[in-house]
């Protein structure tokens, strides 16, 4: 006999591992570019679903990106994969959850107990924006939540206490009631005047509202109806009343066995993108660099601003980050979603479109905001092809097309100046253009010739100035943007910054300036260095204040605090970092005069195309190739060479006597 339920089991455990594979192939081919978050999240829950019985507090898992990256989408799917859509709750943590009655809007218990999730069985429940729920306030102080108060005590080991509170304030509205009813008998001379106008008096059948009888229900575990419970005389419930309360063991409601999904944004931990929800230019694969880097360790640091210590413990350790889209995966969607408008269009008028790739390729140029994920990339498709495409068939069919030969359609940009873009429909001989509108490509086209050459001088100096002064080419050089008015560079994060690196940094941002001065001359530098020089100014600041890479070893700074341990005689360091960008500014200038040639064909460059890539201007400088990563896959942050360094150090033995004064008098 335990042979038989050794094997039964065992065929239980198999066939529950294959489905769950079945389900995580099957996510694969709905969801795009997360393969990864679905594998982490299907061995989270492989416990909780192919043995349940080692399940003994909720199973947390934490879902953590920004907007429209698929986390609420996956987590539904997912319920519905396994089958346990019946028994699935979706609370938005803001307060304004969907479903939730008036009553149990407060209260976790409470919708569970509406739920079809019975005490002790598993089901899933999702706790949706949770980064709103914060029990501490910017500042760093404790503030007052009211609502969803339990579900800190589901969190830790899924049992939950009735709701007292409740059960006292039915309590009193029998006591009232039966207050009430005995002053209107006192008030009454006799019975014959409980008649009035020939009829009796209607005695009070119902003891307790709706909502009271559905709490008591829920807080006593009771199994009889809503209608039956509120018949009962005050006197049966309140024995009830005392029952309960005199066997403690029953009070708790036993939720253990759920799995939960904690789902939100972190803006504090998606600080370098979060924010840049209007940026159309950066290219995604960059955004997507930036936030794959993410790490449990940021989660923390993020929760820590909006959550108490105990509560991000009860959070668990099991945090999935989900990195904002990279450009194949929005290439993905736009080819899936497209093929989908076109099945559509076939099947409702028999017309059979073919899409040329500058379809796709405007679409990516005027739907991607990598900081918002899809919902843009939904809208602008929808406002692109929907009208577009119920108009060029109407124009088929009058041309007699039935399916046999496709329509093709091909997207010209024009030359965006003026929004002038049009979708051209070939069918046999016949064409016919529709216009359409690409917003993103209007505002991004820098008609003025005057304007154009500025942007591209400005850029131009900064991108080659640091190529030469960091190995490598920065990740953009841009002039046709819509984020705002004017170009930019995208350099690659460093892990750590030494004394040379700074000041390396503080020439780049001054190159600008300085190319705008070499070209147009010293009177016709334009005000558009103005940020540039404040970055250059700050920069130089820490180098002298902060760090002790200047003349001075004290950290030098501003306070109001007499317990801050400084130097305040801030004056005394002006002249040395007015220095610092004096040289730096020089340095600039002589590096783009000595490299004119390469200079001016990354002007050429951008003012023809707007953008140059890597690895052109790499090898306009005769950098390596090994230089210019993908952006998509980028190498780990640069350092020196510091390992190398380090061994150099101990193969020269030990230093000699006097090593160390040399180096502070070559310092001084």
């Amino acid at each position: 006999m335990s042979n038989d339920i050794h094997s039964d089991l065992h065929a239980t455990l198999a066939q529950r591992s294959r489905h769950l594979q079945a389900v995580a192939q099957s996510l694969k081919t709905e969801l795009f570019g997360i393969d990864d978050i679905i594998d982490r999240v299907i061995d989270s829950l492989r416990a909780w679903y192919v043995l349940p019985q080692l399940i003994g507090r909720p199973v947390v898992i934490c879902l953590w990106g920004l907007t429209g990256t698929g986390k609420t989408q996956l987590v539904r799917r997912l319920a519905q994969h396994l089958g346990f859509y019946d028994r699935f709750i979706e609370v938005q943590m803001d307060g304004f959850s969907h479903g939730s009655g008036h009553r149990s809007a407060g209260s976790i218990s409470a919708m569970l107990a509406e739920s079809g999730i019975a005490e002790g069985e598993r089901g899933i429940l999702v706790l949706d924006e949770f980064q709103r729920f914060r029990t501490v306030d910017k500042r760093g102080k404790e503030t007052k939540v009211e609502r969803y108060q339990d579900v800190w005590a589901l969190l830790s080991d899924g049992r939950l206490p009735p709701s007292l509170s409740v059960l006292g304030e039915i309590e009193s509205s029998l006591a009232w009631a039966e207050y009430d009813q005995d002053r209107k008998s006192a008030d009454e001379d006799d019975e014959e005047d409980d008649e009035k106008d020939g009829k009796p008096r209607r005695k009070r059948r119902l003891q307790l509202s709706p909502w009271e009888a559905q709490e008591f229900k829920r807080c006593l575990k009771l199994r009889e109806s809503l209608l039956e419970i509120m018949t009962w005389k005050p006197a049966e419930i309140q024995e009830r009343l005392r029952a309960f309360r005199a066997s403690q063991q029953s009070w708790e409601s036993d939720y253990s066995k759920l799995l939960v999904f904690v789902s939100g944004n972190l803006d504090e931990m998606y600080a370098e993108t979060a924010r840049r929800v209007e940026d159309c230019d950066t290219d995604a694969d960059i955004f997507h660099a930036l936030t794959k880097k993410l790490s449990l360790i940021d989660v923390k640091k993020a929760l820590a601003e909006r959550f108490k210590p105990e509560q991000i413990a009860r959070l668990g350790n099991d945090h999935v980050i989900y990195p904002s889209f990279d450009r194949a995966t929005y290439v993905r969607l736009i080819l899936s979603i497209c093929d989908r408008y076109v099945a559509e269009i076939q099947e409702s008028s028999g017309v059979r479109f073919v899409l040329d790739a500058s379809v796709y390729e405007q679409i990516y140029a005027n739907a991607v905001f990598p900081a918002q994920g899809t919902r843009p990339l939904f809208s602008s498709i929808h406002a692109i092809l929907s009208a577009t495409l119920v108009n060029a068939a109407l124009w088929a069919l009058e041309q007699g097309a039935n399916g046999a030969e496709p329509v093709w359609l091909m997207l010209d940009a024009g030359d965006g100046a003026q929004g002038q873009a049009r979708m051209v429909a070939r069918h046999r001989l016949a064409r016919r253009e529709f216009p359409v509108v690409l917003e993103l490509n209007r505002i991004k086209q820098r008609a003025n010739a005057d304007f154009r050459a500025l942007l591209a001088v400005h850029e131009a100096g900064h991108g080659l100035v640091y190529a030469l002064l960091f190995g490598r080419a920065p990740q953009e050089i841009r002039i046709n943007v819509a984020s705002f008015e004017g170009g930019y560079n995208s350099y690659v994060k460093r892990k750590a910054w030494s004394k040379q690196n700074t000041l390396d940094s503080i020439c780049v941002s001054l190159a600008g300036r300085a190319a705008e001065r070499l070209v147009f001359g010293d009177a016709g530098a334009t005000t558009g260095a103005e940020q540039d020089l404040a970055q250059a100014t700050a920069t130089a600041a820490r180098h002298v204040r902060h760090h002790g890479f200047g003349s001075r070893w004290s950290r030098t700074d501003v306070t109001t605090d007499a317990n801050d341990n400084l130097n305040t005689d801030v004056a005394a360091t002006n002249r040395e970092i007015e220095q610092i960008l004096a040289r730096e500014h020089i340095r600039a200038l002589e590096l783009i005069e000595s490299h004119a040639t390469a200079f001016l064909a990354v002007v050429d460059a951008l003012m023809a195309r707007g953008s140059i890539a890597p690895a052109e201007l790499a090898g306009l400088l005769g950098l390596p190739l090994a230089a210019v990563a993908p952006a998509a896959a980028p190498e780990p942050e640069p350092l020196e060479a510091y390992a190398t360094q380090l061994a150099s150090f101990k193969a020269r033995g030990t230093p000699p006597a006097g090593a160390a004064a040399r180096l502070l008098r070559a310092l001084a």
